[in-house]
């Protein structure tokens, strides 16, 4: 209710260009005022169809293929019908873009006599080889855009569409192969579809690499934000919360926290469309135990009970970074910058106070709390940090905020 309340205040839907800091150009978006409907409805994936939340309808070469087909058409053969693209892009869910191999449709027809019956999962893998998905010359390396511990990224182009891809390149060590983190983006990416995640499109292996090839997305909203010179117009930071929370709902609706939300993993391309990305700590909440690793989300965007060593916690770890991300926009900094673990429940517990039995039951009897010996902080009003947002944006921070136990859902 605060979200809908806060995010749907403007009535024009439009794109115009203002001036941040240091004169660098920073797009602004307005919102239609939709009293029920998400205000980025419109925004959809080129290609791709989109219900009203996002959510696509289309399932790409990477997803999983337990279905025979995919969208359900059984195409008939009759007599000497041709095999149009039409056909096959309906036939293997391909993009409407794609340019299939020359002669690839003429061997077809000679070939496949049996168009009209259900696709099997081997027979719809050789197809999409042949058409050159999860082969590596099928792409072209363009530019380095960074490099980790395990992987390198690199902008690309595909030769079956001409879009630009980004490459991630993963290492293979040949006695312990792939990290978990690829093989959990993996597992997890390839059945995420929606206007706010990021597009898994092909996975190629090789004995000495995994690449994973995403759709490209100009920057990063910490680039962004560089960008704009750190002061966002409000309506942009509405705008870019409501795509996070409607990414973040449909991983949730499907039990997957993202467990790293950062601006650094939330992309944005020149429309103005935001996706989260880097899923590589992320994971499908198991049943009925709910403990999971306390290493997980940057030090800055971390709840207060996984910085105390807790490692049960549920769908709230992702709404606290959102919180964080959320002060960040509108303030031009962020939150909670700690050095370390104990510096950044410093920071924590002097802005929302120092919790105690009545607002965290259990919290005095934590050994990690008691060994800090934290002084007791008195809550600070939100609005002398946050001098930008207003009632209602301050309330739904202070929704997102909760110093508490993260385990209830």
């Amino acid at each position: 209710t605060h979200t809908r309340a806060w995010t749907q205040k403007h009535t024009q839907c439009h794109l115009s260009q203002g001036r941040g800091q240091d004169s660098k150009i920073c797009v602004s978006l307005s919102l239609p005022r939709l009293p029920f409907s998400p205000p980025l409805s419109d925004i959809v994936h080129e290609n791709m169809k989109m219900s009203s939340d996002g959510e696509s309808d289309q399932a790409s070469g990477t997803s999983s293929d337990e279905v025979q087909s995919p969208t359900g058409v059984c195409l008939r053969n009759r007599g000497n019908r041709r095999i149009s693209a039409e056909d096959l892009n309906k036939r293997l869910s391909l993009p409407a873009d794609i340019r299939i191999p020359d002669g690839y449709l003429e061997k077809l027809q000679l070939t496949s006599p049996s168009f009209d019956q259900p696709l099997s999962r081997r027979s719809r893998r050789a197809s999409l080889s042949e058409i050159g998905f999860g082969k590596l010359e099928t792409y072209i390396k363009l530019d380095k855009l960074g490099e980790g511990t395990y992987a390198t990224v690199f902008k690309g182009r595909s030769k079956l569409t001409d879009n630009l891809v980004a490459l991630k390149e993963i290492r293979l060590e040949h006695e312990e192969g792939a990290p978990c983190t690829a093989i959990r983006e993996v597992s997890l990416l390839k059945d995420l579809k929606h206007a706010n995640i990021v597009t898994l499109h092909d996975i190629i292996h090789t004995d000495k690499s995994l690449t994973l090839v995403f759709e490209y997305l100009d920057k990063d909203l910490k680039q962004y934000m560089d960008d704009c010179g750190n002061i966002l117009s409000m309506q942009n930071v509405k705008i870019f919360l409501f795509q996070i929370l409607r990414g973040l709902a449909y991983c949730h609706k499907r039990k997957v926290l993202h467990r790293d939300l950062k601006p650094q993993n939330l992309l944005i391309n020149d429309r103005g469309e935001l996706k989260l990305a880097d899923f590589g700590l992320a994971r499908a909440k198991s049943v009925p135990t709910k403990t999971y690793s306390n290493e997980v989300v940057t030090l800055w965007y971390r709840p207060p009970d996984v910085l105390l060593g807790s490692s049960e916690y549920s769908t709230p770890i992702d709404m606290w970074g959102v919180g964080c991300i959320f002060y960040e926009m509108s303030a031009g900094r962020p939150l909670f910058p700690g050095s370390t673990v104990e510096d950044e429940l410093h920071l924590i517990f002097r802005l929302l106070g120092t919790p105690t039995e009545d607002s965290w039951p259990g919290i005095s009897s934590m050994d990690e709390f008691k060994s800090y010996k934290f002084p007791k902080y008195k809550t600070q009003p939100l609005i002398n940090h946050a001098p930008r947002l207003d009632t209602d944006g301050i309330d739904l921070l202070l929704s997102f905020l909760k110093v508490s136990s993260t385990i209830v859902d």
